[in-house]
């Protein structure tokens, strides 16, 4: 199987890269005006809320939803994901919202080292608040958005 890590473990300033472009995008402004945040948290982290700080988590061959569901070899690499990922103990975080998971949307590229993640969000929700979600655009919209109640625990329940 070929499996292509293109994003793992990611500092804050980096995260504070990828969310800043989002934010000054024009489609966001033009299209969500206000909601110009919960439209970049469709599937973007803020800064500080991602689990890709953590070093346990990774996205793997593509970013977008049609290469596992359309392309041939994208649904083959989603199908062994799903058969074999968690013997190795990586785990989908963000599955379907059928269950009335929260948060992201689905990302079936997005996989979790779950012996260590389980332990940091455990860590995450007692030494992280609200107050420590600053210093970047559309901060002051992380605790009316739930960034931490809905978004980073926003994962597959058997996860938790």
């Amino acid at each position: 199987m070929d499996l292509k890590i293109i994003s793992a473990a990611r500092n804050f300033d980096y995260q504070k890269g990828i969310w800043e472009r989002k934010w000054k995008d024009g489609k966001y402004i033009k299209h969500f005006g206000a909601d110009r945040a919960k439209a970049i948290m469709r599937y973007s982290s803020m800064p500080g809320t991602s689990r890709h700080h953590w070093g346990t988590d990774i996205d793997i061959n593509d970013l977008s939803d049609s290469y596992f569901t359309s392309n041939a070899e994208g649904k083959k690499v989603y199908e062994w994901l799903t058969t074999h990922a968690n013997s190795f103990g990586f785990y989908q975080t963000y599955t379907s919202k059928e269950s009335g998971r929260t948060g992201y949307e689905e990302e079936k590229w997005h996989w979790s080292y779950m012996p260590l993640a389980k332990q940091l969000l455990e860590a995450y929700n007692t030494q992280i608040s609200y107050k420590a979600i600053v210093n970047f655009n559309g901060y002051e919209s992380a605790e009316p958005l739930g960034a931490i109640d809905l978004y980073v625990n926003g994962i597959d329940a058997n996860l938790k």
